[in-house]
């Protein structure tokens, strides 16, 4: 399996070659040549596996150059009941990321896929834990050392903070914006004390974070003199880490491989949802992949229009559900270039135009780049948006009728998964957090106090290390260079 950019100016590449970096040299992103398909025996093989032996199956397709007994130790090593500690389940198949019936009436179903119970209580953890390991497994081969620099808007930070402390070889330097993360969020991030663990926050909203860390990314010499190497989703390995618990999520909605299932996804960055997409590509019985959007609705605007236009720092707005605090896309390119039939001439003009002039067209108007919109139904592809009363009103409403708190985007998610279910075909929402991540929504919605697993009862006032800093990169470049000796 060889991996081709989507401005495609870079050579191919193996899993290997590509799984410690970002950004492909000519700022494109990473994608498999062609997809692998699954075929209906598969699936129906696939359906009673654990979570561990389902991902290794999915990732045998894609990290072809791994042997395939090292890479079922490390799925074996990641995907346990001991890390994912509030997966709790007689049914082996179901562990990890457990199914909860919503709402059934009218031959309409709602449901909740539960991907929060690793160690930052985040859907994140679900990639990362496997990522870190990766990492760890190809380092020492090469006898290496990784800097990682990423950027996050609230979940991706702590998450890869966890999955990487105290791991051989690697440092964490990890960009946030200042005072724009919950305090749970904050103090899960800035209360860790390991050495190899850097946290800056930054003045500015989370673009700006993704900027510095695409500049830096872009800095090819930097980059290499600094071994720097990403966790952003911008990283495939992440993405496809992703693509098995829509497979699991499938598999344990269905029983024959004749029905289909739906998906919303909470969407800020766009790796969650182009997951789906992957899986959809792959041959998976997906009917809607419906992108879910709070008020920085960019995604949903391409969705509903052909029309996508980022926003300025400025627009973006600071919201109750802050990991979708997020006005530019990484991933989207990925799937641009699919919508494009991988035209990487055609997306390296559009993404080109998305740095002069903010955005382009796609809708088949008078003037815009292109007509691909007409074919976004294709694809599968639906959006919706939430704002912050709807995020009280849904949260409200699910404990009250099923005693079920759940934390403000996945509260987003139920919110535009209503407006999309279909007689038939179930809907399954991505949990994205456990509500003890936003406990001031919580508070203000249900007059309570959110419960908090054990361990997490007081994170708050522990001590915190962190660097206040401008959105400059040649001040993050200096932080870096300094602390890594190289």
């Amino acid at each position: 399996m060889q991996y081709v950019s989507t401005r495609g100016l870079a050579a191919p590449q193996s899993f290997s070659e590509i799984l410690l970096g970002g950004l492909a040299p000519d700022g494109g992103l990473y994608l498999p040549v062609e997809y692998p398909r699954v075929s209906g025996a598969e699936l129906d093989a696939w359906r009673k596996l654990s979570y561990a032996d389902l991902a290794f199956e999915v990732l045998r397709k894609f990290a072809t150059d791994i042997p395939e007994a090292d890479l079922k130790a490390l799925t074996h090593k990641t995907y346990t009941a001991e890390i994912y500690r509030n997966a709790h389940s007689s049914d082996d198949a179901a562990r990890i990321t457990p199914l909860r019936v919503l709402e059934e009436k009218d031959g309409k179903k709602l449901i909740l896929q539960g991907l929060s119970n690793g160690p930052t209580l985040a859907f994140k953890d679900m990639a990362m834990q496997l990522l870190g390991n990766l990492f760890e497994y190809a380092l020492a081969k090469q006898n290496a050392e990784l800097n990682i620099f990423g950027a996050t808007s609230g979940d991706t930070g702590s998450a890869a903070e966890y999955a990487m402390r105290g791991k051989k070889g690697i440092r964490v330097f990890m960009l946030s914006p200042h005072k724009k993360m919950s305090a749970f969020q904050t103090a899960q991030m800035f209360s860790l004390q390991d050495p190899n663990i850097f946290n800056i926050a930054v003045e500015g909203v989370f673009d700006d974070c993704q900027d510095m860390v695409k500049a830096v990314s872009n800095d090819l010499d930097f980059k290499a003199r600094h071994k720097i190497g990403t966790v952003n989703s911008i990283n495939w390995a992440r993405v496809v880490a992703q693509v098995v618990y829509y497979f699991r999520g499938y598999l344990s909605a269905t029983t024959s491989n004749d029905q289909k299932v739906s998906f919303t996804v909470p969407s800020g960055n766009f790796g969650n949802i182009c997951a789906g997409h992957i899986a959809r590509m792959m041959g998976l019985p997906i009917d809607k992949l419906v992108a879910a959007t709070n008020e920085n609705d960019v995604l949903d605007e391409f969705f509903r229009t052909g029309v996508y236009r980022v926003r300025k720092s400025a627009e973006t707005y600071h919201t109750s559900s802050p990991s979708m605090d997020i006005s530019k896309a990484s991933n989207f390119e990925r799937f641009i270039f699919d919508l494009l039939d991988r035209n990487a001439e055609r997306v390296r003009a559009l993404f080109a135009k998305v740095e002069t002039q903010g955005g382009f067209d796609l809708s088949g108007k008078p003037g815009s780049d292109g007509d691909e919109f007409r074919k976004i139904e294709h694809y599968g592809f639906e959006s919706g948006k939430s704002i912050h009363q709807d995020r009280i009103t849904t949260i409200r409403d699910v404990h009250a009728k099923y005693g079920v708190t759940i934390d403000t985007h996945t509260a987003d998610g139920v919110k535009v998964a209503r407006e999309h279910l279909k007689p038939g075909v179930p809907m399954i929402v991505l949990e994205t957090a456990l509500p003890a991540k936003f406990n001031e929504t919580i508070q203000e919605a249900l007059g309570q106090e959110a419960e908090r697993p054990a361990g997490f009862e007081n994170i708050e006032s522990l001590p915190q290390r962190f660097t206040v800093m401008a959105p400059d990169v040649v001040q993050v470049k200096k932080f870096i260079a300094e602390r890594t000796g190289l």
